[in-house]
């Protein structure tokens, strides 16, 4: 990858907003640091669909922050951007002719990222349990990290969702959505946990064995039924 204008265009964006929201909230530095790191990562990465995508790496400080905070009602906001710009990002790569397997992998990457961040911060701030957390980012780290593998073995492989993929991910949004939405509400959230305690963990081994399967296919090669 190189230096390339989409991505140098796109980290000025990020950052002026970023930067501009630890100033006038008065945000950890930290913060600041993390913005401008994935901005610097960022202006190597081609493709409009692929900045939109990054929106979560970025998203990922304001979600660890506001959920050690306990601020639920900013954090249930920084869920709803994430889930519009993962919403948004096939849109815009299918718009503009930009599917690429480079894209396929970022996806649950920054996905990993965002929800790594939420599910440690609602995790020690007490809104489910630490080992629920684990699963959560076990969820999207064993993929990203499987695939990373592949690649690096140059062995062929397409990479893109799967059905049981996309299907975990709506319903641990849901879930810990609602738990957030809840708090934001100074509602119970007792039902969602207890759901997310024994839909999540289901899911994401459903999701493991789906994925296993689909690795194990060759690739079809252009041009062959």
């Amino acid at each position: 990858m190189r230096l390339n204008r989409t991505g140098v265009i796109a980290g000025i964006i990020y950052l002026s907003i970023g930067w501009s929201w630890v100033a006038l909230s008065r945000q950890p530095a930290w913060i600041a640091v993390w913005f401008a790191v994935v901005a610097i990562g960022g202006a190597f990465v081609p493709g409009a669909a692929n900045h939109v995508s990054l929106a979560r790496a970025f998203l990922a400080a304001p979600a660890l922050s506001y959920s050690l905070s306990g601020d639920f009602g900013p954090l249930a906001v920084v869920m709803a951007l994430a889930g519009l710009s993962d919403l948004v990002d096939g849109t815009v790569a299918r718009r503009f002719g930009q599917p690429s397997n480079f894209g396929g992998g970022l996806d649950p990457v920054v996905d990993g990222v965002f929800m790594a961040a939420l599910a440690i911060g609602l995790s020690l701030g007490g809104a489910f349990p630490v080992w629920l957390a684990l699963v959560i980012i076990a969820r999207y780290l064993l993929p990203a990290f499987a695939g990373a593998v592949l690649l690096l073995a140059r062995r062929p492989v397409e990479l893109r969702h799967t059905l049981t993929g996309q299907v975990s991910t709506l319903l641990i949004l849901v879930l810990v959505g609602g738990i957030v939405l809840l708090r934001a509400l100074a509602q119970d959230p007792g039902n969602f946990v207890t759901g997310a305690e024994v839909v999540i963990p289901m899911a994401t081994l459903a999701t493991f064995i789906h994925l296993g399967l689909a690795l194990r296919r060759p690739v079809r090669e252009p041009g062959r039924a």
